[in-house]
């Protein structure tokens, strides 16, 4: 593994303007288009990019891209997300009754269709839900967690769920607690065990930041203080945190940057039997990019982004 906050604190500020995400706690009103781009406005930089649409009126963990490392958000779109919210059941029901449903038909893999209102075409697909637990009942209105796969629409799943339940029902408020890296152990390899969990709103290091609190932080960092700043930008880096890490030797370096296929003989040690087929790329605690394995003869590897 490598140490993410040692290359942290090797970088510029400015160096990790060019690669870096920061966590932004999104109020409701604004799209995350607008969140986005008041970001990049801020701190004057060529392009930002956000990890997955929350609805406006929908609050929580935003991580955004910087720079160049918005070529990593496809490499972490997908990836599971964690939501607490209120929906309401429009006729009284036990709280037994609720449960038992969701226990029955809202758990595991399940069927779902976008709703009408939404930038993907309406056609039913399939997506895994890990937990859905309600918390506290107080009248009709059901407070709940849910922790599910990328792509999933709650306010769809609390109405799936009213429908089942023969009372219908709809979502009062949403926010997302996580987003992005949180995994379960083994993941990456099947001999090893690997555990994350950085895109939350109550993350030890790198905890989620509000619009008032980062332009704050701006201001500062224009007047020369870049610590506050500093300090909220997470190194893109992280990605090796949703992705099995590949070391490869020096002596082709210069060859690997400019777009090379890694071979068998890159390899700093032996390959493993991984359990993605994207994998980082590092040279000691240097990023060079993200491959797809192909493992063909002595091919191990070709590139998707390349960090050059």
């Amino acid at each position: 593994m490598v140490n993410l906050e040692e290359i942290k604190s090797k970088k510029t500020i400015k160096e990790l303007l060019e690669f870096g995400i920061i966590n932004i706690d999104k109020s409701s009103g604004p799209t995350s288009f607008d969140v986005s781009e008041f970001v990049k406005k801020k701190l004057e930089l060529r392009k930002t990019s956000h990890f997955g649409t929350l609805d406006p009126k929908v609050t929580g963990v935003l991580p955004v891209a910087l720079n160049r490392a918005c070529k990593l958000t496809g490499f972490f779109l997908g990836e599971d997300k964690e939501y607490g919210g209120i929906m309401v059941i429009h006729e009284d029901i036990s709280l037994e009754k609720v449960e038992k449903a969701i226990k029955e038909k809202f758990l595991g893999k399940i069927k779902q269709t976008p709703p009408v209102k939404s930038r993907v075409k309406r056609q039913e697909r399939e997506r895994e839900i890990k937990n859905f637990e309600i918390l506290e009942k107080d009248d009709k209105n059901f407070l709940f967690i849910t922790e599910c796969q990328g792509g999933t629409y709650i306010r769809k799943l609390v109405s799936d769920l009213g429908e089942y339940l023969k009372t219908g029902a709809h979502m009062l408020e949403l926010r997302r607690i996580k987003a992005g890296i949180f995994m379960e152990e083994g993941i990456f390899f099947k001999d090893e065990k690997h555990s994350a969990g950085r895109f939350k709103e109550n993350e030890k290091v790198y905890p989620s930041v509000n619009l008032y609190d980062f332009e704050n932080a701006v201001e500062e960092y224009k007047q020369g203080k870049e610590q506050k700043l500093r300090k909220m930008i997470i190194p893109a880096e992280i990605v090796c945190e949703v992705y099995p890490i590949i070391q490869v030797k020096e002596n082709n370096l210069k060859k690997i940057l400019t777009g090379k296929p890694i071979y068998k003989e890159d390899l700093e040690k032996q390959e493993k039997d991984y359990e993605k087929d994207v994998v980082c790329v590092f040279c000691k605690d240097r990023f060079l990019g993200m491959y797809r394995l192909i493992k063909e003869g002595e091919l191990f590897a070709k590139p998707e982004f390349v960090m050059n």
